[in-house]
C-alpha cells in the first residue's frame, strides 16, 4: 500500500530519521544510491537480468529494481539477510573484490545519510571514529567526482548491453550534494578541540571534492588558521596543505612539503610511508587514530600494494607526481626486496622512460627517477 502525500515512511535499521514525500517539506537524501548502482555493476558483470537475480536471492524483481535505484536502500536490509545474499552472489561468480566494494559502498551510503542528518552534532559524526583507506574514501567520493573507485574501473564491458539512457555512477540530488559539503564544512568548523583532530581532517578532506569556486580559498584559511598541538598533527596538516594545493593545481607547495617537511627529517620519510601503506590497505586492521604514522621508521608492512599503487600513479600531469614519485623512491630504498618482482619491475620499468620524457617534471623527481631505473637495474643483474 503506498503511503499517502506527505505521509511518514519510516526506514529501520538505518541512520537518518525518516523520508518524507510531501510537497514543501524537505526530503531524506537516496541513502542507498552507492550500495545500489555497485549491485547494479555486480548484475551487469554477471550477465544477468533483475528478474534472473531475483530469482536467485529468492527476492522480487521490484526488490531488485528498489535497490538499484536507491529506492529500497541496500544497507537498511537487517545483517544476517545481506550475508545470505552475500553468499549467493559469491556463488554466482561474483569476485570477491567487487563483492567487498559492495560492503564499501554500504558503509559509504551510512556514512552519507550521518553526514546529511542535521540533527546528527559534530561529536556524534561517525567520520572521526577510524581512519578512512582509500577503498572507502573513492566509493564515497563517486557520486561527487563520477570517478568510480579502482576495482569497478578495472571492469570488462559488461556482459549485456545496456539498453536506453543510463547513469553512469551513482547519483545525488543537487540540493543533497550542497548539504553535504555544508555539514562537512559545519564539522570541519566545530571539531577544534585535539580529541577531534582526526574528524576534523577528514571533514577538511573530504571537502576538498566540493567543486565550488571559494573551496581552495576556504581550505586553505581553515589549514592556516590551525594551531596543531605536536610533531604529528603539525605533519599531518603540512601534508594536506600541500596535498588541497596540489588538487587545484598548484604543484609549488607540494614540493615545499617534499623538500622540507620529508627530506628534512627521517620521521617525516617514514610518517609518509607509513600513511601511504594504510591508505592503499597493507594493513590488516583499521587504526582508530593517526598515531601509527608517527613511528620513527617504517612499519612491518609488506610493500607490495604500495609499489603498485605508486607505479599506477606514474602520471606526469598529475598534480600529486612530485609526492608520488619521492614516496616510490623512498620505498624503494627502504624495501630494495620489492624490484624482485618481476610483475612489478617491469611495470614500473615500463613507465619510467614515459616519465623522464616529460618536461613536467621537477629537477628533484627526475633525479629520484633515474635513481629507481638504476636501482632496477641492480634488481635484475
Amino acid at each position: 500500500m503506498r503511503p499517502a502525500r506527505g505521509q511518514v515512511v519510516e526506514v529501520p535499521s538505518f541512520p537518518g530519521r525518516t523520508l518524507t514525500g510531501g510537497r514543501g517539506t524537505p526530503s531524506r537524501p537516496r541513502i542507498g544510491a552507492i550500495s545500489g548502482y555497485t549491485f547494479r555493476v555486480i548484475r551487469e558483470q554477471l550477465g544477468r537480468t533483475q528478474d534472473d537475480v531475483a530469482e536467485r536471492l529468492e527476492v522480487s524483481p521490484d526488490t531488485i529494481a528498489g535497490w538499484e535505484s536507491g529506492r529500497r536502500p541496500l544497507p537498511a536490509l537487517p545483517v544476517g539477510q545481506m550475508l545470505v545474499h552475500r553468499h549467493r552472489l559469491m556463488q554466482m561468480g561474483t569476485s570477491p573484490a567487487l563483492l567487498q566494494t559492495l560492503e564499501r559502498a554500504a558503509e559509504a551510503d551510512v556514512l552519507l545519510a550521518g553526514a546529511l542528518d542535521e540533527e546528527t552534532s559534530a561529536e556524534e559524526s561517525p567520520l572521526g571514529a577510524w581512519v578512512m583507506q582509500r577503498d572507502l574514501v573513492e566509493v564515497l567520493a563517486w557520486p561527487f567526482t563520477r570517478v568510480p573507485p579502482q576495482t569497478i574501473r578495472d571492469l570488462p564491458a559488461p556482459r549485456r548491453p545496456r539498453r536506453g539512457p543510463v547513469p553512469s555512477g551513482p547519483e545525488l540530488p543537487a540540493t543533497d550534494r550542497r548539504r553535504f559539503f555544508a555539514r562537512m564544512r559545519e564539522i570541519a568548523e566545530q571539531a577544534r578541540g585535539e580529541r577531534q583532530f582526526l574528524l576534523r581532517r577528514q571533514a577538511l578532506y573530504l571537502s576538498g571534492y566540493d567543486d565550488q569556486a571559494d573551496t581552495f580559498e576556504w581550505l586553505t584559511h581553515q589549514q592556516a588558521t590551525e594551531r596543531p598541538a605536536g610533531w604529528l598533527p603539525d605533519w599531518l596538516n603540512a601534508r594536506s596543505v600541500a596535498a588541497v594545493a596540489a588538487r587545484h593545481g598548484d604543484r609549488e607547495r607540494m614540493g615545499h612539503f617534499i623538500n622540507t617537511v620529508l627530506l628534512d627529517d627521517d620521521g617525516g620519510e617514514s610518517a609518509n610511508l607509513n600513511y601511504w601503506a594504510y591508505w592503499v590497505g597493507e594493513n590488516r586492521h583499521l587504526e582508530l587514530s593517526d598515531d601509527f604514522i608517527a613511528a620513527r621508521q617504517p612499519g612491518h608492512w609488506p610493500g607490495d600494494k604500495l609499489l603498485s599503487h605508486f607505479t599506477h600513479g606514474l602520471a606526469p600531469h598529475h598534480g600529486f607526481v612530485d609526492l608520488t614519485v619521492h614516496s616510490l623512491w623512498s620505498l624503494v630504498a627502504v624495501r630494495p626486496n620489492l624490484l624482485r618482482s618481476t610483475t612489478a619491475t617491469r611495470a614500473l620499468r615500463d613507465r619510467l622512460p614515459v616519465m623522464l620524457d616529460s618536461r613536467e617534471l621537477s629537477a628533484r623527481a627526475r633525479r629520484e627517477l633515474d635513481s629507481i631505473r638504476y636501482a632496477i637495474r641492480l634488481a635484475e643483474a
